[in-house]
């Protein structure tokens, strides 16, 4: 973990920005008012910029509560009847939410029929404007990507597999195409491709050599103990021999 972190820590100074480095949640934003919204709970609007598609649909059924500090309802789920006969049930198609309690609701997320997420996209700076988007697959979520830029479109994709972080595309100059790429392993940084020439292909990778050659070393003597050779060296404890920190390899060919 250690080896990792001065991986991000050497390649976020060597781009001249902050990674976020295996997190998948951005960082909270500050609850302020969305435009049109009242942090005064008595003087929210009667238009509540709706994000779900249930209205002049009589056959959806609309549930409205009111969560936690709330002292109106600002949860709303929208419910549809399918199948037929014995299979015939309700089941949750859309779920809103005003997560700020200002009376306007920032955050939706869709549901197939059988009840696992879709999609979710949010207003997470509550500027009035999408800026974080989810995508799932079986209920588990496979995708977020996240407007740095505030200009309503992604600048930044994270891909999970099996709820772990896979990769993530960066675009740092902010033409809507990505400029950087990450590769994680079990979770932690293991490499980052960098375009240098704006052309979107990688120019040069920035590689965790000391973390490689710790798992290659670990490997193999997982398969001398399999095969019965207890006198076999530990090569894991001898690859970190006189290493202080990560070793960088640049312009690396892949």
């Amino acid at each position: 973990m250690r080896t990792a972190r001065l991986l991000c820590f050497t390649l976020s100074a060597s781009l001249g920005f902050v990674l976020a480095c295996g997190s998948a949640t951005p960082p909270a934003a500050e609850a302020k008012s969305a435009p049109g919204g009242s942090k005064d709970q008595t003087k929210w609007p009667s238009d509540d910029h709706s994000m779900c598609d249930w209205r002049n649909k009589p056959e959806l059924e609309v549930s409205e509560t009111a969560g936690p500090g709330a002292i109106r309802p600002n949860i709303r789920r929208v419910y549809k009847t399918i199948g037929e006969g014995e299979n015939r049930h309700r089941t949750l198609i859309c779920r809103e939410v005003d997560t700020n309690l200002d009376g306007i609701k920032d955050t939706v997320r869709t549901f197939n029929p059988k009840g696992e997420a879709q999609h979710e996209e949010s207003d997470a700076n509550y500027d009035g404007k999408v800026d974080h988007w989810l995508s799932f697959a079986a209920g588990s979520m496979v995708e977020e990507d996240i407007d740095t830029a505030g200009d309503g479109k992604a600048h930044l994709w994270k891909y999970y597999l099996n709820g772990v972080l896979s990769r993530i595309k960066r675009d740092k100059n902010g033409d809507g195409k990505p400029d950087v790429w990450e590769i994680y392993t079990k979770g932690r940084l293991e490499r980052m491709g960098i375009d240098d020439t704006g052309d979107g292909h990688v120019d040069r990778w920035d590689r965790d050599d000391l973390l490689r050659q710790q798992e290659e070393a670990e490997d193999a003597a997982k398969t001398a103990a399999a095969l019965g050779d207890a006198g076999a060296p530990s090569a894991s404890v001898d690859a970190g021999k006189g290493d202080a920190g990560p070793k960088i390899k640049r312009n690396e060919a892949r």
